[in-house]
C-alpha cells in the first residue's frame, strides 16, 4: 500500500542521484549491495542495544533510498534478470536482519512481563513472515501467475515494525511496539493466504 503510493515520490527525488551515480560509474548492484550490508549494519548495531530512533532514523534513510537501484538500473542497463535476483535476496537478508535485531531487542531489553512474551511471539512471527511474502510470489511466478497482491508490501511491514518501536523508545508505553510487530505478523499471514487463494484461482480458471 504505502510502497506503491511513495513509487513516484523516490523516483523524482532519486533520478538527479542516480544520473550523478551512473556518471561515476557505479552500477545498481553496487548500490543494492552497498544498502544491504547498512541496513543489516545498522540493526544489528543499534536496535538490540536500545538505540532505537537512532537505528530506525538510519534505517529509514537507507529503506527511502532503496529505490535507487532500480532508478539506476533503467537508466543504465535497463535492468537485468541478475539484478532483479540480487535485489530480490538481499532484501530477504535486510528484512531478516531488522525483524531479528527488533525482537532481539524485546529479548534483552524489555523487562519480564506478558508484552515482552507477546512482542517475541510477534518478533519471531515478523521474521517468518518477512521471508513467506516474497516467498509465496515467487513461487507463484514459477508455475506462470504473478501474485502481487496482498495487504501488505515489504515497506508497509518495515515502517509499522520500525515505527511502532521508535514511538515506544520516545516514551510511549510497550504494547505500541508490541501492536506494531502484531500486525507486521497479521498482515503477513494475511498476504500469503491472498497471494495462495489468487494463486489457485488463476491456475483453475487457466485449467478450465
Amino acid at each position: 500500500m504505502l510502497g506503491n503510493h511513495g513509487r513516484s515520490i523516490t523516483k523524482a527525488l532519486f533520478t538527479p542521484l542516480a544520473r550523478v551515480l551512473a556518471r561515476l560509474g557505479v552500477t545498481p548492484n553496487m548500490v543494492t549491495v552497498a544498502g544491504t550490508v547498512a541496513s543489516i549494519a545498522i540493526a544489528v548495531v543499534c536496535i538490540p542495544r536500545g538505540w532505537i530512533w537512532q537505528g530506525g532514523i538510519a534505517l529509514a534513510i537507507v529503506m527511502f533510498g532503496d529505490s535507487v537501484d532500480g532508478t539506476l538500473a533503467r537508466m543504465t542497463t535497463g535492468g537485468t534478470r541478475f539484478g532483479a535476483f540480487l535485489d530480490s535476496t538481499l532484501d530477504r537478508l535486510a528484512d531478516g536482519a531488522v525483524f531479528g535485531s527488533l525482537t532481539a531487542y524485546a529479548v534483552f531489553q524489555m523487562g519480564d512481563s506478558p508484552v515482552r512474551t507477546w512482542t517475541v511471539i510477534a518478533g519471531i512471527c515478523s521474521i517468518v513472515g518477512a521471508a513467506t511474502v516474497p516467498y509465496a510470489r515467487a513461487r507463484a511466478e514459477s508455475v506462470g501467475v504473478v501474485a502481487k497482491l496482498g495487504i501488505a508490501e515489504r515497506t508497509d511491514r518495515l515502517i509499522i515494525g520500525n515505527g511502532s518501536a521508535m514511538v515506544m523508545s520516545l516514551g510511549a508505553p510497550q504494547w505500541v511496539f508490541a501492536a506494531g510487530l502484531t500486525w507486521v505478523a497479521a498482515a503477513s499471514f494475511v498476504t500469503v493466504c491472498q497471494r495462495i487463494w489468487y494463486t489457485a484461482r488463476t491456475i483453475d480458471e487457466a485449467a478450465q
